[in-house]
């Protein structure tokens, strides 16, 4: 396919999936640790930008590595951000059948970030300014990422190999892990906590 005009980690995000793209197959893969993965080929600028689909490969490498799912550059501690995440005690999303390591307790207060790796604010403030969809999203939300976090594997439906169904990992799901504790989590009508503090700037 031909070299598209619009420039990867610009004009598209660097995480997009792009129609050159192709699907190879359940392969062992580095991002997960030698797991095996659903991985795509690698060939991004190529073809149409598929802005609704995160390539595989390049998703869990933004999550393993703290990389701006924007521009693909690493992100410092002190400037990650994120645009969509939720407050919720983790003790909520066990309850929703999410395995978060037993060190992070039931009334932990995580910020929920799905598949979003931290942005930095400079592309934060790009992609809200340019992005059609985070600009009619009510629910976005500029936080700053916590310090420390948890990576939890986002597993696809396989067939059947000699009546066993192997664990292969599609995305990876992030979880920022705060300070802050909610005793009151499992009496709340509602999972998603409202935010207290301003945290933007």
């Amino acid at each position: 396919m031909s070299l598209s005009p619009l420039r990867v980690g610009i004009d598209v995000p660097w995480v997009t999936s792009w129609s050159a793209e192709a699907f190879i197959g359940i392969r062992p893969c580095p991002t997960v640790r030698g797991r095996p993965a659903l991985c795509q080929a690698e060939d991004p600028g190529h073809g149409k930008p598929q802005y609704s689909k995160n390539h595989m490969v390049r998703q869990r490498l933004s999550v393993v590595r703290m990389l701006c799912p924007m521009c693909g550059e690493p992100t410092d501690a002190s400037d990650r951000w994120t645009q969509v995440a939720t407050r919720q005690a983790a003790g909520a999303l066990r309850l929703k059948g999410m395995s978060l390591p037993p060190e992070i307790l039931d009334d932990t207060v995580v910020l929920d970030a799905g598949s979003i790796a931290p942005l930095h604010r400079r592309c934060v403030d790009r992609s809200l300014l340019h992005c059609p969809h985070l600009r009619g999203n009510p629910d976005v939300k500029v936080m700053r990422f916590p310090d420390r976090w948890s990576t939890v594997p986002l597993f696809i439906e396989t067939d059947p190999v000699e009546g066993l169904r192997p664990k292969v990992v599609g995305f990876l799901q992030l979880c920022g892990i705060t300070r802050t504790i909610d005793r009151r989590w499992r009496g709340s009508s509602f999972l998603a906590l409202p935010i207290t503090r301003p945290e933007a700037s």
